[in-house]
């Protein structure tokens, strides 16, 4: 076995090169035991060896007494909502994100629809691993339900939060990017709810995909060139499993990930005031934003879970991640591309600006993303070395280190899967930007060789 990773978070493995069958079972009769052989939904994105791993998944939470609710291909934030409109004991949503064709993973999910916060995952991984797994004798075994519309709870609590009569009004143009991930099962449906005009590409959910996965600029050119044949209002890429989007203005530009969470908070702020929460590694447009609608704004340490648990200790309206992921609570605890799109359309609906002129309006920075090869024990030293360089910054500790100036700030930090320091720089200019994280990586390197 040398490609499988297991996290408080999560599991994702090459198929056939550390994620088999049996390994999946064990991890699906741990979250069976863990629910007490409570209600748990299932669901999966499109990529092929789905069926393969929903299978081992079914096994492992029958044989622990699960009531299982089946919503077939589905995204991620759906099988969020899912949870919490059952009143499940958890979910589990199978996927790798954005990772390549040859990954797949597992995603489980708190009876709230979150996913699971530190405390609940080093509970499970404890579980896992001893094997100590409630199974159930032959009269006591598990059933599976099947659910006819599993979009549907998820679509209506999106609807809620907008106007959706102005965005019919407008009838937008959009270009849908699903890549053949499982956004492509509702997506386009949603958006013609909304009164769009339509085009989708990659819209089977067979995971064959069309491009890399990841929605980046350098992945979406074919995306771009479409919106400027088209003439259309905007672009909209998802990641297979649709917890994350990225923009394309009207002009064919790439406006990025960064700015799918500042145009949501420009929207939602505007109207309800609130906090609002970002990681540490979330671009500093978003607190201008905050700043400018006079609501208090809050960094959580990387990761989703993270968010979401300071979304809670403040009481935030909305939160989210640089990486396209914006979470609103009154939807669920999850990221969710849904969201995004509602909310970047109803803006578009209520000003009538363009996209293009939307985005210039945005505070304006450049973030420049490096890494580092660095064993764990090293981390301290660059940390202490930028400290000590740059010691006319604001530094912020816990999650790696993070000096901020008045308009750009620099973040160094250990990857959580791999033994590489990943540095974050951001600037006004793109020039200011890659000079400080260029040099940032440099300051680092020295400190660790």
């Amino acid at each position: 076995m040398t490609q499988r990773i297991l996290s408080i978070s999560g599991l994702r493995g090459v198929v056939g090169d550390g994620l088999d069958p049996e390994y999946v079972t064990r991890f699906a009769a741990a979250l069976g035991t863990m629910a007490g052989g409570g209600t748990i939904v299932v669901s999966r994105d499109g990529r092929s060896t789905g069926p393969m791993v929903k299978h081992a998944v079914l096994s492992g939470l029958l044989a622990t007494g699960c009531r299982i609710l089946d919503a077939g291909i589905a995204t991620t934030p759906t099988c969020g909502v899912l949870c919490s409109a059952h009143d499940a004991a958890g979910g589990l949503q199978i996927t790798a994100s954005h990772n390549p064709s040859e990954w797949n993973g597992l995603k489980p999910f708190s009876p709230e629809g979150s996913v699971f916060n530190a405390d609940l995952g080093k509970k499970f991984v404890a579980l896992l691993e001893s094997g100590e797994f409630a199974w159930r004798p032959w009269d006591q075994m598990g059933t599976i339900e099947t659910l006819d519309d599993p979009a549907g709870p998820h679509i209506q609590r999106v609807l809620r939060l907008i106007d959706v009569d102005a965005i019919r009004r407008r009838r937008p143009k959009v270009i849908l990017d699903c890549n053949r991930g499982s956004g492509a099962v509702a997506t386009p449906g949603f958006l013609e709810q909304l009164g769009c005009e339509v085009t989708v590409l990659g819209g089977t959910a067979d995971g064959q995909f069309e491009h890399t996965p990841e929605p980046l600029a350098e992945n979406l050119t074919g995306l771009c060139d479409v919106i400027r044949k088209q003439g259309a209002d905007v672009g909209f890429a998802q990641d297979p499993d649709a917890d994350r989007l990225a923009i394309v203005d009207n002009t064919g530009r790439y406006i990025g990930e960064e700015l799918t969470l500042a145009l949501c908070a420009d929207f939602v702020l505007a109207d309800r005031k609130g906090p609002i929460v970002v990681n540490g590694s979330t671009s500093r447009v978003t607190a201008d934003l905050a700043e400018k609608h006079g609501c208090p704004f809050h960094r959580s340490h990387v990761g989703e879970a993270n968010v979401v648990a300071k979304m809670k200790e403040v009481g935030a309206v909305l939160g989210g991640e640089g990486n396209g992921g914006v979470i609103e609570p009154k939807v669920g605890f999850v990221r969710d591309s849904f969201v995004s799109m509602a909310c970047v359309l109803a803006g578009l609906a209520s000003d009538r600006r363009t996209v293009a002129e939307w985005a210039d309006a945005m505070p304006q920075y450049t973030i420049i993303k490096s890494k580092l090869t660095c064993p764990a024990e090293r981390v301290g030293a660059a940390c202490d070395a930028l400290r000590a360089r740059y010691s006319d910054a604001l530094p912020t500790e816990g999650d790696g280190l993070r000096l901020d100036w008045s308009d750009r700030w620099v973040q160094v930090r250990a990857s959580n899967t791999e033994p590489i320091i990943r540095v974050i720089a951001e600037a006004p200019g793109d020039a200011d930007a890659r000079r400080l994280c260029t040099e940032a990586v440099e300051i680092a390197r020295e400190a660790v060789m």
